[in-house]
């Protein structure tokens, strides 16, 4: 048979949200301020959990580990999509490429798995609320983040597995801020047809499973407290509500983009920016404006760290000094 000499592919150039002037300057200011709340807003749930010990439970514990993994998403391309808004050339290079792939399913996996954990700590503190801490106690929560992130690693690399050998000899535009997998795969040279296959079953069985987990947890929640009162079922579900409204928005683009039939359309990048952006600026929302402790806590670090100590409050030196 006769060989054919491919080029290989080094960089991709990735086309971006859109390619007006105008429009792009007004994104990397819009995307600056969510990346630098999203930052600031979970470090300081992090900040709080740690800190304080009226916030050593499991729930908390659970918490601060998703506060954690949304900096990690927000961070593995959004820097690089706001550095791109002011620039001509929007490349990566391919190892860079990969390391988006490789990034982006390890956190996302992980987050759906330490979801469905934390629906299973509300599960177990509303129907079993005597063996609430038998049961999650400092083992389970430490066993329930190592399997998120072990679920989250075996997925990017099951993914990894079937990407990285294809060859890429041509075309090299991603229609994306990022290396969007299905875009990517695109782009090989050779019949890619049985990669996406074990692409959409791999994304498939991970992203419906832990999907159908969470929408059963929360029936059950309901349904337990529906038989113990009206009152209890109204803070229930208004609490829940919250919580499903992040789930659809988190798993909604996901199973849309990675479940669908491996076909991109032009709204898939925007549906990207959910979880990827959206997401990780709504769970500190979610998780802890609604809820008392976590706004006292907060409450209490910000005005340590960040409001100007009263006259009163200062040193005897530096008190002479102002008069």
């Amino acid at each position: 048979m006769e060989k054919i000499n491919y080029s290989v592919v080094s960089e991709f150039v990735l086309l971006g949200l859109s390619s007006s002037r105008e429009l792009q300057f007004f994104f990397f200011v819009f995307f600056s301020v969510l990346y630098i709340v999203i930052v600031l807003g979970n470090l300081l749930i992090i900040i709080a959990v740690t800190s304080e010990s009226r916030l050593h439970s499991p729930m908390y514990f659970l918490l601060g580990n998703l506060s954690f993994i949304d900096i990690c998403q927000a961070s593995f391309a959004t820097p690089k999509m706001i550095a791109d808004f002011l620039s001509e050339h929007k490349t990566i290079s391919f190892n860079g490429c990969i390391a988006q792939i490789f990034f982006i399913h390890l956190f996302t996996g992980g987050e759906m798995v330490l979801l469905v954990s934390m629906a299973y700590d509300r599960y177990v503190a509303i129907c079993k609320p005597l063996h609430y801490m038998v049961i999650m106690n400092r083992s389970t929560c430490t066993a329930l983040v190592i399997i998120s992130w072990a679920v989250g690693l075996v997925h990017t690399l099951s993914q990894l597995s079937f990407t990285v050998n294809l060859a890429f000899c041509g075309p090299n535009e991603v229609d994306s801020f990022f290396c969007d997998l299905p875009r990517v795969v695109k782009l090989a040279c050779i019949d890619s047809y049985i990669t996406e296959i074990l692409i959409v079953v791999n994304s498939g069985i991970l992203s419906l499973s832990t999907f159908s987990l969470l929408v059963s947890s929360y029936a059950i929640i309901l349904v337990t407290v529906w038989f113990k009162s009206s009152a209890a079922m109204a803070k229930a579900f208004s609490t829940l509500a919250a919580h499903i409204m992040v789930v659809v928005l988190f798993f909604g683009p996901c199973i849309f983009i990675y479940v669908w039939p491996f076909t991109t359309y032009p709204v898939d990048k925007i549906l990207a920016i959910f979880y990827t952006v959206f997401t990780p600026i709504l769970n500190p929302i979610i998780y802890t404006l609604r809820n008392r402790d976590m706004k006292a806590v907060m409450g209490k670090i910000t005005a340590r760290y960040f409001r100007p100590p009263k006259i009163s409050e200062m040193p005897l030196v530096a008190r002479i000094s102002l008069h």
